[in-house]
């Protein structure tokens, strides 16, 4: 059976999943292969992590269960149980280091200590669903093993590497009788869902819509323990579509059947071709004429994912605002008036009478989009929730990103999710950028338990037009988008980008440094125009790390780097390795 060798290969080779043995018996897992110390200490290590990470009392049931299916996995005695539960309660964090250093000095860690990262892995995706704070969990327990983020991101590549080997290696008679059953329980879900369905359906499975699985039925291999045998099977085939979502038709048929209120637009349309075990959804503030007319045009260098989509809504509205934002700014072509303005705000005098005459005079143009923009960008963002929490992208984390109204949408999206049931382990990381939303703290507590990675909120202190055009919109002045938001939770990270950002505009225009500066990879050679220099789909270059030093920390981009730890490059490529689960 083939090995997996990593690129640029800072460890010893290792298999990345066990060998058969002569007879063919697959040995045990990886991480059941460690003493029954150490396996201890991997248990106390993710059980200690479970703890700082979700201390609030919405995700207790998910780190108890996390655990108990931990022992279960590494055949450890049911007696450490209790031990293992208090560990994720809370009790013995101060222990942490003590187990890292053990693991470490295992034999069989000492040279490959991606060996429980790929185990870690494993475990999470057993059960067809990569839950939010799992995929936080293994980033975490990454670090702590001092195991560069790009390994992670190569082992959950070659897993869906290993799906497309295992579907080729399948005899003709098999993957006939699977295309039978897939095409008996296709016409069912079209009959249920609708005609019209079928024709939307198609169009986004062949596209890469949101929905749309990785390969028609090979993922049930690497998250079920029936392997092979259970790729044609009802059952496999309901794990994969837990993971990856129903076929195509899953959104399109969601879309089509609800229409929210007043929403007239609301369509995924896919940023790149790839698949993940994590997605990315950007969402557009604002449109303009010239290169800014298309909602995918900001996001030309965004990296964070090999599976991205950006959102299209309302169209009509936001081109009126764009168009009225550029009015506003043509309107003020001294330069040194527009200084003047961010110095305003910057000193923190904004008021009615500090605000030029001039400005004031063509205030008509933009305050009506703006009302309306602001209106619906609320309206779009709960409707965004639903269709999350329903599960049409699976059950795989989501990473939101938006500037402007587009943060806004995010905004509303974290705040109607927060008031439902099961809003946990969906969104990862969100990302707020210029956000026209309140800053008070307290308006942020919900989203603890909505967001399991990073919270964050990138700012401009001297943004002037966000300022202007958010005057009347609420009485107190505290916006999101103009200063740091004071809740202290280790998820929230604010940015400020007053030294990349010099006006609201900037935002789109600016994309690639803000994405930078907030630890977001983009892709290599992009330079500040958004002009390709280099060949090349994804990143390889390192972003900068952050310790878990101030829980709400805040960053000047004039003092160094973001705080958080961003995720390793994409794009290496490394031969397809067997799977850890016995076929």
């Amino acid at each position: 059976m083939a090995t997996w060798n990593r690129p640029c290969q800072k460890l010893p080779q290792r298999p990345l999943v066990a060998e058969p043995t002569a007879g063919g018996e697959p040995h045990l897992p990886m991480g059941r292969e460690l003493t029954e110390a150490n396996r201890f200490a991997y248990a106390a290590l993710c059980g200690i992590s479970l703890s700082q990470l979700f201390p609030e009392p919405e995700h207790s049931s998910f780190c108890t269960e996390f655990m108990v299916g931990l022992v279960k996995w590494l055949e450890l005695s049911e007696a450490v149980l209790p031990t293992m539960t208090a560990f994720a309660s809370g009790l013995g964090g101060e222990g942490a280091d003590v187990f890292v250093q053990i693991l470490l000095k295992d034999p069989i860690l000492k040279d490959d200590p991606t060996v429980i990262i790929q185990d870690l892995l494993s475990v999470s995706l057993k059960d067809g669903h990569y839950d939010a704070r799992a995929r936080v969990l293994v980033c975490h327990m990454t670090s702590l093993l001092q195991v560069p983020l790009e390994e992670l991101d190569v082992l959950e590549k070659t897993f869906l590497e290993s799906l497309k080997a295992i579907k080729e290696e399948e005899s003709e008679m098999a993957e006939a009788s699977r295309k039978k059953k897939e095409n008996r329980r296709k016409w069912k879900r079209y009959f249920l869902i609708g005609l019209a369905t079928v024709g939307g359906g198609t169009v986004i499975g062949v596209t890469g819509g949101l929905a749309a699985p990785l390969v028609a039925a090979g993922a049930a291999t690497i998250i079920g323990s029936a392997g092979a045998a259970a790729l044609g099977s009802a059952a496999g085939i309901a794990i994969m579509t837990s993971l990856f979502g129903a076929a195509g038709a899953g959104l399109t048929g969601y879309k089509m059947k609800k229409r929210v209120g007043a929403i007239e637009e609301f369509t995924f349309l896919p940023l790149t071709e790839g698949r993940q075990l994590h997605i990315t959804i950007a969402i557009t503030g604002w449109l303009a004429s010239g290169k800014y007319r298309t909602f995918s045009a900001p996001w030309a260098a965004l990296a964070h994912s090999r599976e991205q989509y950006c959102l299209a809504w309302e169209a009509k509205y936001l081109m009126e605002l764009g168009n009225a934002l550029e009015t506003i700014l043509s309107g003020l072509a001294n330069m040194v008036a527009q200084e003047a303005l961010k110095y305003t705000v910057l000193s923190g005098i904004v008021a009615a009478l500090t605000w030029p005459a001039s400005l004031l005079s063509v205030a008509n143009v933009i305050d009506n989009p703006w009302g309306v923009c602001l209106h619906r960008s609320a309206e779009v963002g709960k409707h965004l929730a639903h269709i999350l929490l329903s599960r049409q992208q699976g059950r795989r984390p989501v990473t939101l990103i938006g500037f402007s109204l587009g943060a806004r949408v995010i905004y509303f999206c974290l705040q109607e999710m927060a008031q439902e049931k099961d809003c946990q382990g969906i969104i990862e990381d969100v990302v707020l950028l210029g956000a026209p939303v309140e800053g008070e703290a307290k308006h942020w507590e919900p989203f603890r338990k909505v967001v399991s990675g990073r919270i964050i909120n990138g700012y401009c202190r001297g943004d002037w037009l966000l300022s202007f055009v958010y005057r009347t919109s609420s009485v107190q002045l505290r916006v999101a988008g103009l200063q740091p938001v004071l809740l202290q939770d280790r998820r929230v990270e604010n940015v400020d980008l007053t030294s990349v950002v010099s006006g609201h505009l900037d935002y789109a225009k600016q994309m690639d440094a803000i994405l930078k500066a907030v630890g977001i990879r983009t892709k290599p050679g992009w330079d500040e125009k958004g002009l390709l220099l280099a060949p090349g789909c994804l990143p390889t270059e390192e972003t900068c790390q952050a310790g878990a030093a101030d829980p709400s920390s805040e960053t000047s981009l004039e003092s160094g780097c973001p705080s958080g730890g961003p995720e390793g490059s994409l794009g290496l490529e490394a031969p397809t390795p067997p799977l850890p689960w016995p076929q």
